[in-house]
This record gives structure tokens, C-alpha cells and sequence, in this order.
């Protein structure tokens, strides 16, 4: 059973969504905490669209909203609905003074069923897999185990890792997600996508290196990622780049969604050192997401291989760059820091690592890096974003 813990970072952020918006669209994967989440607000009235009864009640949504006038209302799975995008409209523009908070897999773009994506009606607020407040809530701030089992509240609370929750977990985002919203019918190819997608996460990713064991053509390949990419399963990096000939400015890279998923995929139930650097490297991903909301997320590299993990740009504002370690003084590739500070100068160079209580600048190639542990990371972004 799922712990009932507060989970106050994102709780906070409802509650500062609702002051400024009377909808919320909260998306994030099946078995992320979503409907724990809402449930734990304060004072909220709960409705589960996935029953018959409730369904019925939403029929009419005007007089369904208008008995719930000034209330906070919380519409978990509101895809199962016939029309969705209706009801949200209808309290946007007409009970605005009901606070709802609508709960679905997949981004409001992702599908036909939404015929109205509610531009400037609605805030957006994406629960990734548990990020270092909620380890904090949850009272168990063991990242190894975060690493391995993953960032989904019932797995990470789970110590018995059994194989076939994660089986269980891909039928019901087939069943329930992808074929309720987009009626995909190859299901095989669909799942050994994802199995590739898993092995190679965090890899750059070619299209037509998947068609073959897929059995499936280019473009289907890419449609499978977008359907992947639109339900959070898959989170697609793409290059940054101002379009020099001497730069990677289309080929992405393929993160999956979750370190646990990847260390199961990956057959790894005990991890050894040499797995650590990318599952820290997805989770620094991750804490992006959660918790610097809205800022994108690319990489770089060039054709002589010189390659940055993760460059966040800023308007106005040089990049910025963050390099993935593991452990506190890693070598550094300071040949690929200067290629990429020749072309970009300027803007924070940032090394993260696990095991920095301290931050400490180190030169690499001439330039000043700061290495940092997550919280300072996230300081120093947001700090020079506002600045």
C-alpha cells in the first residue's frame, strides 16, 4: 500500500498553481502518486471518472459544476470522459471561483479526445517520479535505493523488487493510456520499443537503428516516441544548437522515465560502479523537471565528439552548462567545456555530484567549473535565471 505522506513540495505548488488559475491539468505517468496527491489536499471534493456513476453525474457539466460552486473539485482520470476539454472549459469561463484540478498520463496536446487544449485557461503541472523533497517527506533519503528502485511511490516503497510489477506496470500504460488515447494495434512493436528505449536511455537516439527489431518502419518508430514522449514515458533531449555545420543539431537523445525501470531493463539488482553514472545522470534529469519547471533541457555535442550532458538556456542570457558525475572530482572533459564555451562564452559551468556538502570551483581548460551537490545546483539556476 501506497504511504499516505504529504507530499509538500508538490501540494505547495497546487496551492500557488490555484492563486493565479482556477484549472490545473496534473499529468505524469500511471502509479506516479497523482490520485494520492489530490487526494491529500485540503478540503477537496474527489470524483474517479474511471466509474460509471461518476461519469453519469458529468454528463451535465453545468449543473454538476454549479453544485459545486466556490468548492475545490479534483476529476481524477478526466480522460475517460466523452469530451473532457468541455467541462474544463465550462468552469474556466463560467465558475471561475471553483478550484478543479483535472488528473491525466498525457499532456492535453497529446490527444484527439481533448478538442480544446485550454490555452490561458489552465496551469500545468507535471509529477515526475519522486525527486529529493519527497525523499525527504517520505522520511527516506537513501538515493541508492531511489536509484534502483525508482521514483514511483509503490516500487520505492517496495524492498521485495519483484519482476513482474514492472510487466504489470507496461500492460496497464497499454491498455489504460495508449490505447485509450491513441488506439495503437501493434502492440509488440510498441513494447519492444519501449524494452530499447529502456536499454539504450539516455543514449542518442536514430530511428532507423530501431525499425529492424521492431519489425516496424522509420516513421512508425518515430510516432511510437511521440506517443511516448506526449504520456512522460520517454523524455526527448534535443541538441542544442545555433545550427553551425560543425554541430549535432538533429539527432536527440532518449531518456526513459525512470532510473528503476532502467536498472530492471538493464537486468541490474545489485548496482556496481560503473552503473551509477547514468542513473545520477537521469536523476539530475529528473530534479530539472520536477523542480526548475519550465525550463528546457537540451544537450550538446559536436562532430569532433566533444559533448556536454545537459545545456539549459536562458532568454536573454548565455547558456547554461551541467556536467553528470558521480562522485566529487571525476575527471572532466574540459576539451568538450572549452569547444562548447568557444562557440557560447559566458554563463555558469556547473559540475554535480552526489557527494558535494561543499560547493568548490575546480579549472578545467581555463575555465572556472563549480561543482555542487542537487540543492545548490538548483540555487545557482534559479538565481541566475532571475538575475
Amino acid at each position: 500500500m501506497v504511504s499516505p505522506t504529504p507530499r509538500t513540495y508538490w501540494l505547495d505548488r497546487i496551492e500557488r498553481a490555484w492563486r493565479h488559475r482556477s484549472i490545473i491539468w496534473l499529468s505524469g505517468v500511471r502509479r506516479v502518486g497523482k490520485t494520492c496527491l489530490v487526494r491529500s489536499l485540503p478540503d477537496v471534493e474527489y470524483f474517479d471518472c474511471e466509474l460509471p456513476s461518476v461519469r453519469r453525474q458529468l454528463v451535465d457539466p453545468e449543473s454538476f459544476l454549479g453544485g459545486l460552486a466556490g468548492r475545490r473539485v479534483a476529476l481524477d482520470e478526466i480522460h475517460r470522459l466523452s469530451d473532457p476539454s468541455e467541462l474544463l472549459k465550462i468552469a474556466a469561463d463560467h465558475f471561475p471561483e471553483t478550484c478543479v484540478i483535472a488528473t491525466g498520463s498525457s499532456t492535453l496536446q497529446a490527444s484527439t479526445k481533448f478538442r480544446d487544449t485550454l490555452t490561458d485557461r489552465k496551469t500545468d503541472i507535471w509529477l515526475t517520479p519522486m525527486a529529493t523533497p519527497d525523499l525527504r517527506d517520505f522520511e527516506r533519503p537513501d538515493l541508492l535505493h531511489r536509484l534502483t528502485a525508482g521514483g514511483l511511490p509503490p516500487f520505492f516503497l517496495d524492498d521485495e523488487r519483484q519482476p513482474g510489477t514492472y510487466q504489470d506496470w507496461i500492460d496497464s500504460y497499454w491498455a489504460k493510456d495508449v490505447q485509450e488515447l491513441f488506439r495503437l494495434e501493434r502492440r509488440h512493436a510498441f513494447q519492444r520499443l519501449i524494452e530499447l528505449i529502456m536499454t539504450n536511455s539516455g543514449g542518442i537516439f536514430e530511428a532507423s537503428r530501431f525499425a529492424a527489431p521492431m519489425e516496424a518502419s522509420r516513421q512508425t518508430v518515430n510516432n511510437y516516441l511521440a506517443v511516448l514522449e506526449a504520456t512522460r514515458v520517454a523524455h526527448v533531449v534535443r541538441p542544442f544548437s545555433s545550427r553551425q555545420s560543425t554541430e549535432i543539431v538533429s539527432a536527440p537523445k532518449v531518456y526513459a522515465f525512470d532510473t528503476g525501470f532502467v536498472s530492471f531493463y538493464r537486468g541490474w539488482r545489485e548496482l556496481r560502479p560503473e552503473d551509477l553514472g547514468i542513473l545520477w545522470e537521469h536523476f539530475v534529469l529528473n530534479e530539472i523537471q520536477a523542480l526548475l519547471p519550465g525550463v528546457g533541457v537540451h544537450y550538446w555535442r559536436d562532430k569532433q565528439h566533444h559533448e556536454i550532458d545537459f545545456v539549459l538556456p536562458f532568454r536573454g542570457k548565455p547558456p547554461a552548462t551541467i556536467e553528470c558525475k558521480w562522485s566529487a572530482g571525476a575527471g572532466l572533459d574540459a576539451a568538450s567545456l572549452t569547444s562548447f564555451r568557444r562557440r557560447y562564452p559566458g554563463g555558469p559551468d556547473l559540475a554535480v555530484a552526489h557527494n558535494v556538502d561543499r560547493p568548490f570551483t575546480s579549472r578545467e581548460g581555463g575555465l572556472p567549473v563549480s561543482w555542487v551537490g542537487l540543492d545548490d545546483m538548483l540555487a545557482r539556476l534559479r538565481a541566475y535565471a532571475a538575475s
